[in-house]
């Protein structure tokens, strides 16, 4: 599975292709772009209002806390990953250390929060574009996922490159309100220069102003935001170097949630008071116009619908994939299993934007309650993949203790006790979740899911017993 060939390119370059079929196509620079882009998404530039309005700058700590967390939910990631870097590499993990049917079931539900993900950020997408053009949301949504799926289509590396400058534009735009909180706080320009105090983090009813209680309440929302951070493990079949890039790109984790979510809340919080944000307006948006920058409102607009664009990107390149190593394992359809010639799974990927357009489609033509079941279900269908993660690295931790298999260059600190801790903390937020009345419907649509896989898989099982797929190893 993890055996690479080098062949020759027709364009005399080497093109490397692992023992999956896959080519390596993306390198160093791609990949840290791909790992700072999935911590970075419309969960901060749009849904970190709703968490100010509930929690005031106690989100500061919530952010951190859970930041914490996915950094020790990545370490785990990392030592699997270094132990056997595989495309799929969620369900292949599952697969080996849990059993047959924890890859069926984590392969399928993975594949099922990207196009659900895609779904709701292509759309989202087409919505931002109205904020320019007066054109019907359908055209940009048809747009969007066709050109989307294209570059998907054409090489590994297209998509590697769309995803750099997505992700650059997302990280230009938080420094870049980084710095213009630092100058008002230090010179005192702007509107908002006169006001400006590091104090309004405490004085406006104190750091927790509606109570500890709130501030837990938020971590759902807060962990919600990070999803999308484990897909540079999906990534790790395709890297030209994945032993030497991939333990980079999850080191720099802890900075880059320093920097781009506590770093800019504080700056934004200390600017203008956490009283002035709401839920449904970016807080980016909100800052701006307090400062007396309107012309901020257009950037920000273009700075989401980059996120938007970003995350169907990584939808359409992980969905495909996802297909692709089930069937391979015979736990999926095998017309899942063919590749085009530059390597890049054609009925997968093409199956998946398919489902997105008539997602698009449902969700113009019954904008209602039912839809947005559908997509709650995303939180807790992402957070099942970190459970995997989590529970596959403390028995693989197990086995290597014990010498039965190779221990990893990219050990996790502190495991598996660290790992331990991460599993109570997502315990807790999907209590959390439960308490919730707005969130509690993903937890009904959790088990009903469930049924529909375990169905499916005693089908799939039923037909063909002898499967290595259905054995455990």
């Amino acid at each position: 599975m993890t055996s690479a060939q080098v062949e020759q390119a027709h364009d005399g370059e080497e093109a490397v292709r692992d023992g999956e079929g896959y080519h390596r196509g993306l390198g160093a620079r791609q990949i840290q772009m791909i790992a700072i882009g999935g911590a970075i998404g419309t969960g901060l530039f749009l849904g970190a209002g709703k968490g100010i309005s509930k929690a005031g700058p106690s989100l500061i700590l919530a952010y951190a806390v859970a930041g914490f967390v996915i950094f020790l939910i990545m370490r785990a990631l990392g030592e699997l990953l270094m132990y056997r870097p595989v495309s799929g590499s969620f369900s292949e993990y599952a697969r080996e250390f849990i059993g047959p049917f924890a890859g069926f079931v984590t392969g399928w539900t993975y594949w099922l929060f990207w196009v659900v993900t895609g779904i709701t950020e292509v759309t989202a997408a087409a919505a931002y574009m109205t904020y320019w053009f007066d054109i019907p949301q359908w055209v940009s949504a048809l747009i969007f996922t066709v050109v989307l799926y294209g570059a998907n289509l054409i090489s590994v590396k297209l998509f590697g490159e769309l995803e750099f400058w997505f992700s650059m534009v997302k990280v230009t735009a938080i420094i870049g309100m980084i710095l213009i909180c630092a100058g008002i706080l230090t010179i005192g320009f702007s509107d908002a220069g006169d006001t400006a105090s590091m104090a309004h983090l405490w004085n406006q009813g104190g750091f927790f102003p509606h109570g500890v209680g709130n501030t837990l309440m938020t971590l759902q929302m807060v962990m919600f935001a990070f999803l999308a951070v484990e897909l540079v493990g999906v990534t790790a079949g395709e890297s030209k170097d994945p032993k030497t890039v991939l333990p980079r790109a999850i080191n720099t984790v802890p900075w880059r949630i320093a920097v781009f979510y506590v770093g800019a809340l504080i700056m934004i919080l200390s600017v203008v008071p956490w009283t002035s944000f709401h839920a449904g307006a970016s807080p980016f948006v909100v800052a701006f116009e307090k400062m007396g920058l309107p012309a901020g409102a257009g950037i920000v607009n273009f700075v989401v619908l980059t996120a938007a664009l970003s995350s169907c990107n990584s939808g359409m390149y992980s969905t495909g994939r996802m297909l692709r190593d089930l069937a391979l394992n015979n736990q999926g359809p095998q017309f899942f299993t063919k590749l085009t010639r530059s390597g890049t799974p054609l009925v997968g990927t093409t199956f998946s934007a398919a489902l997105m357009l008539v997602g698009v489609w449902i969700n113009y033509q019954w904008p209602g309650k039912a839809f947005d079941y559908v997509v709650s279900f995303a939180t807790i269908s992402g957070m099942w993949a970190w459970i995997v993660i989590l529970v596959c690295q403390i028995r693989y931790r197990a086995k290597s203790d014990r010498g039965e298999l190779p221990k990893s260059e990219f050990r996790a600190p502190g495991a598996p006790v660290a790992s331990w801790f991460a599993l109570a903390f997502i315990a807790m937020v999907i209590v959390l979740m439960g308490i919730d009345k707005d969130a509690r419907v993903s937890l009904y649509c959790a088990p009903l899911w469930g049924a529909i896989l375990a169905v499916a898989y005693l089908v799939l099982k039923r037909r063909n017993p002898e499967a290595a797929a259905f054995r455990r190893r």
